[in-house]
């Protein structure tokens, strides 16, 4: 049977340059990719752009730390898992933590195996539902990050998968405006216009009837039930 972690996309995110090289040593041959950033922003955009299938996280970190970095993760994908692995010291702060897409923390030191075990596990849970199903005759690959049509794959820029990735995450409910600029453009100020443009292209490629819309509102994808 396939290694289920080969198949993932791992986002790590730790200061300690020492600690982080000792993972990526240890574990990051064990997934079909490992990034690593160095504090919470620098894994925030990390994580905008690349869009890994799960998040590892220290929480004390400068300029931006683990627990706020994991709300805006949270907020962009609420489906990522986020692992943190944890000074004993931070145990006060993740048990103030609500919905921030944390699924399960180690306090450090912890045991190697065992946060293998249960990346393992988490893996598994992940490629179940790597595939969805959208109305009609769309499938989408969370792995391969494809969108195909009848079986056959439709050319998608970064931001395009981003976008409808954001849309898998909110089946049958609407995405609007003021979601999708900061979603596509986080650090720019862009119109109305911008998301149409960037929508026609989009539909173009995939047809008009791959995404919904409510006038003036946002859009959203019908999916398979």
């Amino acid at each position: 049977m396939p290694d289920p972690l080969r198949q993932l996309h791992i986002l790590y995110v730790e200061d300690e340059t020492s600690l982080a090289r000792l993972m990526e040593d240890a574990l990051g041959s064990r997934f079909r990719r490992f990034d690593r950033a160095s504090d919470g922003e620098e894994g925030l955009r990390s994580f905008r752009e690349y869009r890994p299938d799960l998040v590892i996280t220290d929480i004390t970190m400068p300029r931006m730390d683990g627990l706020t970095m994991s709300r805006e993760i949270h907020r962009i994908a609420p489906e990522t898992p986020i692992v943190v692995l944890s000074a004993y010291s931070d145990k006060e702060k993740l048990l103030g933590a609500i919905d921030v897409g944390i699924v399960k923390y180690f306090i450090k030191p912890f045991d190697p195996e065992e946060l293998l075990e249960y990346l393992e596990e988490l893996a598994a849970t992940l490629l179940r539902r790597r595939r969805v199903e959208i109305l009609p005759d769309y499938l989408y690959d969370y792995g391969e990050r494809l969108l195909s049509r009848n079986h056959i794959p439709i050319p998608l820029t970064q931001r395009e998968r981003n976008f409808v990735e954001a849309l898998l995450e909110r089946p049958g409910n609407l995405l609007d405006l003021p979601a999708i600029k900061r979603l596509l453009w986080p650090d720019d100020d862009v119109g109305d216009e911008a998301v149409r443009v960037f929508v026609n292209r989009l539909r173009k490629k995939t047809g008009r009837e791959f995404l919904r819309n409510q006038a003036r509102e946002g859009y959203y994808l019908a999916l398979r039930r």
